[in-house]
């Protein structure tokens, strides 16, 4: 297995924004507001946008059948950056494409690229990102969510084998490797700052998007927006728990298009430039974390995991997270 422990510097630095194709925007809509706390903007009735900090935009829903992420979109530091990622990929055999200005409007940003990883996932690349002329203001109460440097989150791919994806994302991109789990399923978490990780791969047996993930500044956000998500039906896709990882604590909700949306608070962070990559062995939970999408015999091998963690009296820090 490809372990992506090169300390060559990535010119990627966040997660920037994600797009979602969908045709249920009166539920997005409700579901980005009234749970996740986010910013809603509807220009019109079939496209929305979301903001959650000082970014014009970080997520945006367009027309369209697929009801799934049709992009990700990572931010590079500048032009400069931006070309040498084109040529990067451009060597290396990739098709990449300079999307036109009308793009770049759409999506808030001066500049951007596309290209396709060997899954077929579309992936924008961009650089300065328009900020609003407004303050953020939330869609519910709540403190905020943990963004600046880190990015918007971390996004989560799911894959029929790693193995055909891995090399792209490490080699080319430059993602780091965080740490990896073989048990109850394959899961390699890989960083670009100091949030532990902007992106993630989980063996499946589907090629497809499994998560986002957004982090708040309070862990009462998460306890309230848990007990708002009870109040609909089949809406909670993981129950509440806390990660062995990146000791994040957090619970995932179920978008109307049907992938997840992890939400979270505490996670920690890390030195990227004298990190170590380890194998979390015990599996990807402390406690909680019922994932609704495990078959049986999988979700019956995470519990015996979170059991013998208990057993062994594994803990971490109450509160791991910096300002940044």
């Amino acid at each position: 297995m490809h372990n992506g422990t090169s300390h060559n510097p990535s010119l990627l630095q966040s997660l920037g924004y994600i797009g979602v194709k969908t045709e249920r925007f009166d539920e997005w809509s409700a579901f980005a507001k009234d749970l996740l706390g986010m910013q809603v903007d509807r220009p019109s009735k079939r496209n929305i946008s979301l903001r959650v900090d000082d970014h014009a935009q970080r997520l945006f829903i367009e027309d369209g059948r697929d009801e799934n992420v049709s992009v990700t979109g990572w931010e590079v530091a500048d032009a400069n950056a931006l070309a040498k990622l084109a040529a990067k990929l451009s060597d290396a055999g990739q098709e990449v494409s300079l999307e036109p200005r009308i793009i770049a409007e759409q999506r808030r940003v001066s500049e951007l690229i596309s290209a396709k990883d060997p899954l077929g996932n579309r992936l924008e690349f961009f650089h300065g990102p328009e900020q609003a002329t407004s303050p953020f203001v939330a869609g519910r109460a709540l403190s905020g969510f943990r963004t600046g440097q880190l990015g918007l989150g971390h996004a989560v791919l799911t894959a029929e084998n790693l193995d055909a994806v891995m090399p792209f994302y490490t080699d080319l991109l430059g993602f780091r490797l965080s740490d990896y789990a073989l048990r109850p399923f394959k899961a390699y978490f890989f960083h670009l700052n100091s949030r532990h990780h902007s992106f993630a791969i989980v063996e499946t047996g589907v090629n497809g998007f499994h998560h986002l993930m957004v982090e708040l500044n309070s862990l009462d956000d998460i306890g309230q927006a848990y007990d708002l998500a009870h109040l609909e039906e089949n809406r909670i896709g993981v129950t509440l728990g806390r990660h062995t990882n990146d000791f994040m604590t957090s619970f995932y909700a179920r978008t109307p298009s049907g992938f997840m949306v992890e939400y979270g608070w505490g996670g920690r962070s890390i030195d990227p430039a004298n990190w170590q990559p380890f194998e979390c062995d015990y599996g990807p939970s402390f406690w909680g974390h019922e994932r609704s999408w495990l078959g049986p015999e999988k979700r019956a091998e995470a519990l015996q995991l979170r059991l013998d963690a208990a057993a062994l009296g594994r803990r971490a820090p109450d509160f791991v997270r910096g300002n940044k």
